[in-house]
């Protein structure tokens, strides 16, 4: 895996514009900002002035108010330190720019194997490390939640790039050989999905560059290793609007940009998007930032297995949606008639139609002519101009929305697991932050909804449910006061009347919305709310509500249509009859979701997106919650400068001071004696004391089983001559009714000292383990040694055996053969005729010819002798030329071999004629010694007369080796 430059693109400065919206503060309880500074906390800044930036976690502060936080972050902020641990909560402050090194691998590596994660400084990856050690730790609950929250351009998306570059390097980094290749194909592909939802999900915005314009949640799915082996993705409400709808100074979704401006020829040629055209959805063009990388996406997509084709047809669609955009309509003079396609624009609907590929003209008509059901009947009524264009619109955010659906669904059967695979998962959340703009509709009702979800979580699960706990366990214990966002939830989605029950029973009924008519209702309904009001000299109908982060005003026009989000029938048979193939896909179950979502059971836009939230809530409850706020130093997104003022209101709103008062007070960790008992138990069997004797149970406590176990285990641990505690054993630990509630240092101490129990055992296993395989190698080496010497025993045996029977049938055979050669002999001396050519030659001596021989010392002439046996042994003449014949089966070489010539030169010359007349003979027996060469025998070589020594040598003995 790559390093990371170190990075925040959470937004860049957005040509000097600041946001015309309606934001205004709440009021604040605490004067500390706007009076004079207290003694206190001007004693506190005036002595550690040079030290404030040292200050790591915000609970060292003393005394912790606004001023005193507020002065640290920017004393850090100052110094280029980003990151501050706020109690429970890490702070992470936006740098607008890139920051060498900081999310390098190195980085990674060093605070993965920190021993304690407090050490280091503190830094993203210390969230990601603790919940991931808690996974290893299996501390139910065991599965882990990492919620970002902060506003528009604080760095969110940026933060949980980085939580999931670190999961896929930390989860692939101890993996097994054999599994590497498919942990890295995984991690890829996770880390490839952020591209292609960023591209399609986000979009520049006033207040960031890289802005979510929906919601997701990813769930990094573990096996039991702690292994990364998939992942799964869930997204909320995508603001579909803003593909046919950019507010001022903003941009449509990246994508279309990242087409626009890297496309090839062929790509331009086959988009029909040449050079210089202008489409109406794609505002300020000519601005580049650096998520316009068109290249990074295309990679993706080819890793995520998105092939060619249909990577064409996605593209396609994406040009017909822009193409779209430049359609307009004339309005018609007679109100019988459609209205028309301007002249001007109707290229623009031929090609939307060619990209789509569906008919021009049947997509006109789609646009223009409405279809009524009036029983069985169908009644074709032309549309008003204004019609038009909400059906051109409709028809556009439509296609996007299931386009961006079946993205999802395909990132997910591709890279998510099968459930039996993995066992926990840790889950990023990143949603789009709070948004306050000069027009805020529906979306940002939406998106603002969620942000007080996600506050009203992090008030409910730490805030209020701990400090009751306290109390209910019978733990001494002031409340610290909170701003608690009940009310204004109860506001948006109370019962039984809210706002949102009155938005879905206004875009249930089937009349046309009046936008006067439903501020009256909601001023008459919710009037007793204090949560929401309105300028009554306003002409505009509109609502304000006092969020978390502050007042935000509600435009009410469109806003039920909006919730209604009609879509014709006729539009989705439309699409249906494309010929692209991804668009049939997608559609094909729309229909009947449209026929199954009539009338006052139709689904609006806030029930499904209250349905959805609220699933994702129940998830989050069922985890561990680690929190992260990322802080936007200035509006302007400039880096390194820090506007105490809005930094003020972000700690506020997101109670990053009351948090701080209850980490330094509290105790974070809360384990039930039964877990305490049995993840810790085993500093209380290996202590080696008689702890029933030396500690007895104290008065008050109560006689349980299990309590009396966890208050011997504490004594143990404070009472330790090896623990030098600094502070009291009171503020560190307490036992309630049913808990033990612990601080970050006490559980540090348990868990080095189970850790160094734990560690013991492991080496007495190790020792154990050792000395008994020694133990059974000494065994199995004793036992080899024994039977190797049976078995090389009976080899022997067997060997010799061998041998003798070898040897046997060698003697046998030799001297069968013998007796063959010996009679065949003496019936060939019987039959041999002498061929001399020369009439006059002496007949030869009696003696001579008895043994076989030719004495041819009185030959002056070179003579040729025929016939004569292989015993044949000649004299020394001075030449002679010999010629033998053979009449049987013969071996050139065994004769020649077997002759016993002297070695002088040019004395005699034996010819053969092998290749012409043949040899004589190898029936008699040869002079010398005969070498047998046995394969597989012990007798290597049988020598049949050992007592003669031989004199043939040179290339005789060769020959007479080769041959027999």
């Amino acid at each position: 895996m790559n390093s990371m430059s170190g990075y925040i693109p959470a937004g860049h400065s957005n040509g000097g514009e600041p946001v015309q919206g309606s934001l205004q503060k709440v009021s604040s309880k605490d004067p500390c900002l706007t009076d004079s500074l207290e003694d206190e906390n001007l004693a506190f800044l005036i002595d550690d002035e040079a030290q404030l930036h040292t200050y790591d976690d915000l609970t060292k502060v003393n005394p912790v108010t606004p001023t005193t936080v507020l002065r640290c972050l920017q004393a850090r902020y100052s110094v280029k330190v980003f990151y501050t641990h706020a109690g429970c909560t890490l702070v992470a402050l936006n740098p607008f720019q890139p920051v060498p090194d900081l999310y390098s691998l190195d980085v990674m590596k060093e605070y993965h194997h920190a021993p304690q994660l407090k050490e280091p400084k503190p830094h993203i990856f210390i969230v990601a490390e603790e919940a991931y050690r808690n996974v290893q730790g299996q501390l139910g609950p065991v599965d882990q939640s990492l919620v970002i929250s902060g506003e528009s351009g604080a760095g969110k998306t940026w933060t949980s790039r980085c939580l999931m570059k670190y999961y896929a390097t930390v989860a692939a980094s101890s993996s097994v050989v054999e599994k590497q290749d498919t942990v890295e194909r995984i991690e890829r592909r996770v880390l490839d999905s952020n591209p292609i939802m960023e591209a399609f999900g986000n979009a520049c915005t006033l207040r960031n560059n890289n802005s979510s314009r929906f919601g997701k949640y990813i769930q990094l799915q573990l096996d039991r290793c702690q292994l990364l082996i998939g992942a799964s993705l869930q997204t909320y409400l995508l603001e579909k609007t803003r593909v046919a709808y950019q507010p001022a100074n903003e941009r449509n979704f990246h994508i279309f940009y990242q087409m626009m401006k890297a496309a090839t020829k062929e790509q331009r040629k086959e988009w029909k998007m040449p050079h210089g055209h202008h489409f109406v959805w794609l505002p300020n063009v000519e601005k580049t930032i650096e998520e316009d990388c068109f290249q990074e996406t295309l990679d993706a997509m080819v890793h995520l297995r998105i092939n060619t084709e249909r990577q064409r047809e996605i593209f396609k669609i994406l040009a017909g949606i822009l193409h779209l955009g430049n359609v307009k309509f004339s309005i018609s003079s007679d109100e019988s008639q459609p209205c028309d396609i301007q002249e001007q624009s109707e290229d623009s609907l031929h090609q939307a139609a060619e990209l789509l590929q569906i008919p021009s003209e049947e997509l006109q008509t789609c646009l223009t002519v409405r279809t009524l059901k009036a029983g069985r009947q169908s009644v074709h009524k032309p549309c008003s101009q204004v019609e038009c264009c909400l059906r051109r619109d409709c028809l556009a955010k439509v296609t996007y929305a299931q386009l961006f659906e079946w993205l999802v669904t395909f990132i997910n059967n591709s890279i998510c697991a099968d459930k039996s695979t993995w066992s926990n998962f840790i889950g990023v959340l990143d949603v789009y932050g709070f948004e306050c703009f000069q027009n805020n509709s529906l979306e940002q009702l939406c998106i603002n909804y969620a942000n007080e979800k996600l506050q009203q979580h992090f008030v409910t699960h730490y805030l209020r449910a701990q400090q009751e706990e306290y109390v209910s366990e019978g733990l001494q214990w002031s409340f610290v006061k909170y701003q608690d966002n009940q009310s204004c939830l109860d506001l948006l989605e109370g019962s039984p009347i809210s706002v949102f029950s009155l938005l879905d029973e206004e875009s249930r009924l089937n009349r046309a919305s009046d936008a006067k008519a439903l501020r009256s209702r909601l001023e008459k309904e919710l009037a007793d709310s204090g949560n929401i009001s309105w300028d009554k000299f306003s002409k505009v109908p509109h609502f304000t509500v006092a969020h978390y982060a502050g007042k935000v005003n509600y435009m009410l026009e469109g806003m039920v249509e909006k919730n209604k989000d009609p879509v014709a029938p006729e539009i989705i048979n439309l699409l249906q009859l494309s010929d692209n193939c991804l668009l049939q896909e997608i559609f094909t179950e729309k229909e009947t979701e449209n026929i199954s979502s009539k009338g006052l059971s139709k689904v609006t836009v806030v029930s499904k997106f209250k349905n959805s939230l609220e699933s994702l809530m129940n998830i989050l409850h069922s985890t561990t919650p680690h929190y992260t706020r990322c802080i936007k130093p200035n509006s302007d997104c400039k880096p390194f400068i820090f506007k105490k003022e809005e930094v003020t209101m972000q700690l506020e709103a997101c109670g990053i001071v009351e948090t701080i008062h209850i980490s330094a007070a509290g105790f974070p960790i809360r384990i039930p004696f039964k877990c305490f008992i049995q993840r810790y138990g085993c500093i209380l069997t290996h202590s080696g004391s008689k702890l029933e004797a030396q500690n007895p149970v104290k008065v008050g406590w109560e006689k349980e089983n299990d309590l009396q176990e966890v208050q011997k285990l504490l004594d143990l641990v404070f009472q330790h001559p090896g623990q030098h505690l600094r502070r009291e054993p009171k503020s560190l630990v307490h036992c309630g009714k049913t808990k033990v509630f612990l601080t970050q240092l006490m559980l540090d101490l348990l868990e080095d000292w189970r850790k160094k129990i734990l560690s013991k055992c492991a080496i007495c296993i190790q020792c154990c383990w050792i000395r008994y395989q020694r133990h059974k190698r000494h065994e199995r080496r004793h036992s080899a040694t024994v039977i190797q010497a049976a078995v090389r025993s009976w080899l022997v045996r067997r060997q010799v055996q061998r041998w003798d029977r070898a040897a046997a049938l060698i003697q046998k055979s030799w001297k069968k053969w013998r007796a063959l050669l010996k009679s065949l002999a003496e019936a060939e001396l019987d039959d041999v005729e002498d061929l001399i050519m020369q009439e006059d030659l002496p007949e030869l001596n009696t003696i001579i010819r008895e043994q076989g021989s030719v004495q041819l010392s009185s030959i002056q002439e070179p003579v040729t002798v025929r016939g004569w046996p292989m015993g044949l042994v000649l004299p020394s003449p001075p030449t002679i030329s010999v010629s033998m014949r053979a009449t049987a089966f013969h071996k050139m070489m065994s004769v020649v071999a077997s002759l016993n010539l002297p070695s002088k030169r040019g004395e005699y010359k034996v010819e053969t004629n092998q290749n012409t007349q043949g040899i004589a003979s190898i029936r008699a027996q040869p002079k010398g010694s005969i070498k047998l060469h046995c394969q597989q025998s012990p007798l290597l070589y049988a020598n049949r007369q050992p007592e003669m020594r031989s004199n043939v040598t040179g290339f005789n003995e060769i020959l007479l080796e080769k041959t027999l």
